[in-house]
């Protein structure tokens, strides 16, 4: 239950992200919060010393998900700034 509580507070914060409306701009300079942050970095020492536990891994696994989605978002975004 913890790690559903942890993973929804990052997807709250891009949702949020989403709804306030973005522009090429902001989704490039879209940086996560610290507590994020550090909570990633907690996963991915974990990771590496090996020492997840599976709900950790479902948690580092969404992180990398949408990692992968906001880099995917800021590439396009650098076209639309190359368009405008």
């Amino acid at each position: 239950m913890t790690t559903v509580v942890k993973v929804t507070k990052v997807y709250d914060e891009i949702i949020e992200f989403i709804a306030a409306g973005t522009t090429p701009q902001s989704v490039i300079d879209l940086k996560i919060s610290a507590e994020a942050k550090e909570r990633l970095d907690d996963l991915v020492y974990a990771h590496h010393a090996g020492e997840l536990t599976p709900d950790e891994k479902k948690e580092l696994d969404c992180f990398l998900t949408l990692e992968h989605i906001m880099r995917l978002a800021e590439a396009r975004a650098y076209t639309y700034m190359k368009i405008e």
